[in-house]
This record gives structure tokens, sequence and C-alpha cells, in this order.
């Protein structure tokens, strides 16, 4: 139940509307049409903190001096940044209002005018796990208004994401004249139109604001006024994307074209199906899931696609070109996960803490400041396309298919993201060490590097990174002599794949040591890499058909991505996720089958048995368990 309170005193609480109405009133009113299942106005904190302390669920708390459009509490009621998030406006700070600073949504320093970003817009969402942080903080700053109260909140070290305002209005007010003003500007404001705008992100790639977000609010209105969900949308553009990739496997220019179609389709459907969460406010943590595992579920079958098709039209290597795609493209995203954490650590520390301007390191993030806030320079659009974001990607693969055919979609995508990869890591690299903030210090980390029970057990080992880097490089080696091997028409010494696991295991040594380098948050991806290289030398060197090499290991990617969602997500571990086995666990059993010569029978039966413990992890997180807990609905959202 989600409780909202008006903190009616100061200056504003005898302010009236034209109609006579107390402004604290018409807020109360506003929460509820926001979505608040309680209202209770307050006069003082003594009396809030009595309500914070008997809550369960969340607390929506403001003063009486905010005028808004309804919209901007509901988004504020419903922001899926974070659990606890307070109202940020750019308004001049008046009398007794706090100033906050506020770095990539984070707010990082409350009442320093020094570097402030905003002012805090007497308005707050906390979550359950906050809420005796508020009642004490509450009872600290008895007495006082809803400002002093936020400003003691940040003080007990909450962590609070920051909600501007943008294109709908909110203005705190002291005198009758300014709130004439403010409702003057709230009503000049068309709300309907203003959120169809706000569903599109502010800041997006390149091809998604020129040639998606133009249109794709127009089917975001139809989707809402028919009634279609996200999840519907998100379904839909899966349904797309396997269209595509069957269009493209079978070749021939009608079925390239209408895929390439086919394909952008698709990515507007994924574009439309957060922008139509964001415009009717249906968020949910199925949703939010859901959509991370589709988008790379689709891009990784219509690398399939034009892998059998890449094949088909005479090819030798098209599989090996999308097992490589894949391969890259996952741990490029596990880099991009966990830089993403150490980003917002960095963000949440003093700066002493976290390197001076000098340095390399120092001048690339002021560099980078600088140009992602000259947005729409030629500059800016450069750093968001180089990276090659999904967008390029799928609009890459889209425009080559149709024009040249499937290899040179798969070559494109590969040489293109080698480039943004060896860019992003190269420059996040110098950063970090520039930062040094460690982040898998504060997480499980045995979990995140997805250890099974003999990395869990082993002596500890300094130097994670670096084993685990060995291990990678071991793996990699194998597969090199795999590939000559059975390119000259040989057979691999029945010992080498045994030894390349010894190697890989080198970076299980580290699984018990801190991980609290500058350049740790690497650990994850530098493992990721290592198991899908010693799996793809397994099957090379068991002469394994290549469509199943690339069926394990897309089986494997869902099983860490499943992963990083939940971290993304705050969200707890999958709940049979040490039936994994690990990935030491697992590169054991694929080299238990190399020795005993079915390779094949080990990657056929391993990644099956990994794709029903995912399918069976999936119903239990999103099914069952929350159809057993208290007030819990049977159906994932």
């Amino acid at each position: 139940m989600t409780l909202a309170i008006v903190l009616a005193a100061g200056s504003a609480a005898g302010l009236t509307t034209d109609a006579g109405e107390r402004l604290a009133d018409r807020l109360a009113g506003q929460w509820r049409r926001a979505g608040a299942d309680e209202v209770r106005v307050v006069d003082d904190l003594s009396e809030l903190a009595d309500l914070v302390a008997a809550a369960t669920g969340p607390v929506l708390v403001s003063g009486a001096d905010l005028v808004a459009h309804t919209a901007v509490l509901r988004h504020l009621a419903t922001s899926p940044v974070g659990p606890t998030v307070a109202l940020v406006l750019t308004d001049p700070p008046a009398a007794g209002q706090v100033t906050v600073r506020e770095e990539r949504g984070q707010v990082v320093a409350v009442g320093d005018p020094a570097g402030a970003t905003g002012v805090f817009g007497g308005a707050l969402r906390v979550g359950p796990a906050d809420l005796p942080a508020l009642a004490a903080a509450a009872r600290t700053a008895a007495g006082g208004g809803v400002d002093r109260l936020f400003a003691d909140l940040a003080g007990c070290g909450t962590l609070t994401f920051a909600h501007r305002v943008r294109l709908l209005v909110a203005h705190r007010v002291g005198d009758p004249a300014e709130l004439a003003a403010a409702q003057a500007a709230v009503a000049a404001v068309d709300e309907d139109r203003a959120e169809l705008r706000l569903s599109v992100k502010e800041r997006d790639d390149f091809f998604t604001t020129f040639f998606v977000s133009t249109w794709s609010p127009y089917v975001v209105k139809v989707a809402a006024r028919i009634g279609l969900g996200p999840t519907a949308v998100t379904m839909i553009s899966v349904a797309f994307a396997v269209a595509a990739a069957v269009l493209f496997g079978a070749g021939g220019r009608p079925a390239l074209v209408a895929g390439a179609v086919l394909l952008y389709l698709g990515f507007v459907l994924d574009c439309v199906d957060g922008q139509l969460a964001r415009y009717t406010r249906h968020f949910s943590a199925w949703g939010g899931w859901l959509d991370t595992m589709a988008d790379r579920a689709k891009e990784y079958l219509v690398y399939a696609g034009l892998g059998y098709g890449a094949s088909h039209a005479g090819f030798r290597y098209g599989w090996a070109l999308a097992i490589a795609a894949m391969t890259l493209q996952t741990v490029r995203h596990m880099t991009d996960t966990w830089y993403g954490v150490l980003h917002d650590e960095a963000a949440r520390r003093p700066r002493a803490a976290t390197g001076d301007a000098g340095g390399i390191g120092g001048k690339l993030n002021a560099a980078s400041t600088k140009v992602q806030a000259d947005t729409g320079s030629v500059s800016y659009w450069l750093k968001r396309t180089v990276v090659f974001p999904i967008g390029e990607r799928w609009a890459l693969m889209a425009v080559a298919a149709a024009l040249f055919g499937p290899l040179v979609a798969l070559c494109a995508v590969l040489v293109w993201g080698v480039l943004a990869f060896a860019y992003t890591g190269g420059l996040r690299t110098l950063r970090a060490r520039w930062m040094r903030v460690p982040v898998l210090s504060t997480v499980d980390t045995g979990l995140h590097r997805d250890d099974g029970f003999l990395a869990r057990t082993l002596p500890a080992a300094r130097q994670p990174l670096a084993l685990a880097a060995l291990g990678t490089l071991g793996a990699a080696a194998l597969l090199v002599v795999a590939l000559r091997v059975v390119h000259a028409g040989a057979d691999l010494s029945a010992w080498v794949v045994p030894l390349g696991l010894l190697v890989l295991l080198g970076g299980a040594l580290g699984a018990r040591a801190a991980h609290d380098g500058p350049l740790d948050w690497l650990v994850p991806a530098a493992l990721r890499a290592g198991e899908f290289l010693f799996a793809i030398a397994v099957g090379v060197a068991g002469r394994v058909p290549p469509w199943l090499i690339f069926g394990y290991v897309f089986v494997l990617t869902l099983h860490h991505y499943d992963l990083t969602a939940r971290l993304e997500k705050r969200q707890a571990a999958p709940p049979l996720h040490a039936a994994a086995l690990g990935w030491e666990g697992r590169s054991a059993l694929l080299t238990i089958g190399s020795i005993a010569g079915i390779a094949s029978i080990a990657l056929a039966t391993l990644g099956a048995y990994l794709l029903v413990v995912f399918v069976a992890s999936v119903v239990l997180a999103w099914v069952v368990l929350p159809a057993r807990a208290p007030g819990g609905d049977r159906s994932p959202g």
C-alpha cells in the first residue's frame, strides 16, 4: 500500500486556490489521482514520523507549497529508477529550500550550493527499505519543513535518485502571486500531449532519435487506445525479429529485403514497448527483465539467421562468424553493465576519493562530460554512435543484409563491434584507473562471477583480474590450436583440452580474493569470454556441428544475461542459480565429454540441461514464488 503525506507547514500552509481550496488539500487530491492508496495531511514532522514508522509500503511526501501537474506526481510515484526518488527543479532556491547536485541521475550532495545542479522540488518517494531512515530524519528535523527532512534523510546516507520535470510544470510557491503564476503555467500545458512526448527518452542514440522516435509515439498512442500493454508489444517485436532471422536464412534478394524491413519494424516495436510503459506508467520488475532478455535473444537469433544464410550461400564459416559476433557482443555487454555500476558508485563518493582532475583519466572524464553536455553537436552524436549501440547494430544488419547479403552483414557487425570494443575498453580502463573505485567488493562477488562449488572452495589467490585474464588467454590459445589442427585434417591430442581446462581454472583461484582493484570490474566479462572460448574450442576439437556450438553458447548467454538483468533491476539471484553448476563446473563437464569422444553429446546434453534450469528458474521467480507470497499475483505482470 502506498501512503502519501502532505506536510502542511510553513508560509504556504494557508494558501488557497482560486476556488477557495487549501493548497495542501488540493495536493492531497492530486496524490490520490496519482495512485496513492492512502493520503494524510499533517501539520508537523512528529506526526509524519509516526505515520512512516507504521507504513509497510512506499511513502510519498510533499510540502504544501508545490504546484504541479498531477502527471508530475504520478511520474514521481511510479518512477522505475530506484526505490527512493526526489523531485528536482531548476528554479532558483528560495529561503529555506535546499540545493542538490546530481550525477548520473543520483543525488550526490544536498545543501551545498557549490556545483549545485538544481533545487529540491518539495516532494519525494521513499522505498520501504529506507523508511526507518525517513522516520529517524523526521524526528531529528522536528519543527522543520520538508526541505530539512530531505536534507537529514540524505545525511543518513540514503541513496536517492533525481526526478526532473521536463515539458510539464512544477513550482514551489510562497505567496498568492507566485501561486497564481504557477497555476497559469500549469493550465497552459497540454498534459496528455506532453506525456506522449515524455515517453521518448530525452537522450537516445542517433538512429533511434532520427529514424524511430520521430514517429514511434504515434504507434504508442494507438497501442494505448487498443489496450495493448508493453509486454505484448515486446512479444510482437520478438516475432518480427524471428521472422527476419528466418528470411535472412532463406536467402534471395526479396527475402533479404523483407527481412531487413521486418528487422527495422521489430526495432521500432522494441522502442515502443518502453515508450508505452512510460506513457501508461505500467512498470513492473517482470517487464524490465523481459525487455532486457528479449533484446538480447532477438539480436542473437538474427545472428543465427545470418550465419545460416551465409553458410547456405556457400561460405564455409558463416556459423563461425555468428558465434564470434554473439560472443563479442555478450562480453561487451558484461563490461557495459559493470562499468555502469562503477560509474554510479564513483558518483556517490566524494571527489577526493575518486581521483583529482589531473592525469589522463581526469582529462578524459572532463572531455566526456563536456561532450555529453553539448547535446546535438557533431561530437555528441559521434560519441554516441561510435560505441555501436543497439539501434546502429540493427540498422547496419538490416541495410547490409538487404544490399549485400548475410555474409557482409555479419562481417560489418564484427568489424564495427571490435573497433567499438577497443575504443570503449581503452577509454574506460583509463577512466576507471583514475576513479579508483571498487565495485565487485560491494556485491556477492561469487554470484556475479557465476562461480560454482569448485571456485568457491579453492584457496584464495591475489590478483583476480590477472588470473581471469590468464584463463581467457588459455582458452583462446586452445581455440587457435584446435582450429589449426582440425583445418589440417588431424585430431587434437587427448591431453590438450584438459591442459586448456587447467589454465582456464586459474581464474577460479581468484574467486575468494578481494575484488577491490580499480579494474576488477572487468573480471565477470573476462570469465564470460574464457568460458565461451573454451566451449567453442571443445566444439571445434570434437568436430561438433557449428549450429550446435552456437546453440550452446546462446543458452549460456541467456543464463548470464539473467544475472546481469537482475543486477540492473536490483533483484535477487535466480532461484536455481546453483543448479547451473558454475562456469568452471560446466567447463569441466565439457572436458570429460571431449576426452570421452562425445563432445557433440556433451554440448547438446549440457545445453539442454541449462535451458531447462533457466526456464524453471524463470517460472519460479516470476510465477510460483510471487503467487506464494502474501498478496501474491499469479501473473508475471
